[in-house]
């Protein structure tokens, strides 16, 4: 029968609380959202690039392939929505989780923001996986200061990272990025980083110096209850990531 108006809403009121488990996925958003029935599905544990970003796009058109238009399980965690009103779930197609298979394929990394769930392990275990095949997201940095910059201190409490130049040589960081599990991303501007120097970068307001940079614009980057911090090159690949 044809929905009146209070019944619409009824129906929309019992999708909110009671989402179904099974669900046919009608468009691909991005690479870690989807939509079913006029309901936007966050995928649970991955954060995928933004638009304009490397990877963008392969991660989006990855779920086209494995999942649109099809019938799909949904798993919900400990929180159904986010702050978006926005469901979140794992999707898993044929019993294979595919939330993981994107961070298996180098195309997102593992994010749990609300803290680690059963899941956890896996997603870990999936992005060594991806690691080791030196693949899209996790391709390696080859630039000659790649092996050499490394990650001297991530104090989460202060929210400050010391970055140490062990070349023999200076290293020029512009545009290279830090990024964490999230969307929170720091760029480097013209920086010159010299041998055997320390750089320290700070979650506030300041003036930058020769050793001091300061990230502006956030009020925190690092999640106490577990985060990652990924180095990037001007290229976008992995120089270093640390997680806790």
């Amino acid at each position: 029968k044809r929905l009146e108006p209070s019944d619409d809403i009824a129906k929309k009121l019992e999708n909110f609380l009671n989402p179904p488990t099974q669900i046919h996925v009608d468009r691909i958003i991005d690479g870690d959202t989807i939509e079913s029935n006029n309901t936007s599905i966050r995928l649970l544990g991955i954060n995928t690039p933004e638009r304009g970003e490397i990877y963008y796009l392969e991660a989006k058109i990855f779920l086209e392939k494995k999942i649109l238009n099809k019938t799909v399980n949904l798993e919900f965690g400990k929180d159904k929505y986010d702050k978006y009103n926005r469901t979140l779930a794992y999707i898993f197609l044929d019993k294979k989780n595919i939330n993981i298979e994107l961070v298996k394929n180098g195309l997102a990394n593992y994010y749990f923001p609300s803290g680690k769930d059963i899941y956890y392990p896996e997603f870990k275990n999936a992005w060594k996986e991806c690691l080791n095949k030196n693949t899209n997201l996790c391709e390696i940095s080859i630039n000659k200061c790649a092996q050499c910059i490394l990650l001297k201190d991530l104090d989460i409490k202060n929210d400050i990272i010391i970055l140490h130049n062990s070349c023999s040589f200076s290293c020029n960081l512009k545009d290279w990025t830090i990024k964490d599990d999230g969307r929170k991303k720091f760029i480097f501007s013209d920086f010159k980083l010299n041998s055997g120097s320390d750089v320290e970068i700070k979650v506030k307001n300041g003036t930058n110096t020769n050793d001091t940079l300061f990230w502006k614009g956030e009020t925190y980057v690092w999640t106490k209850t577990g985060d990652s911090l990924f180095l990037r090159d001007k290229e976008g690949k992995l120089v270093l990531w640390k997680s806790y």
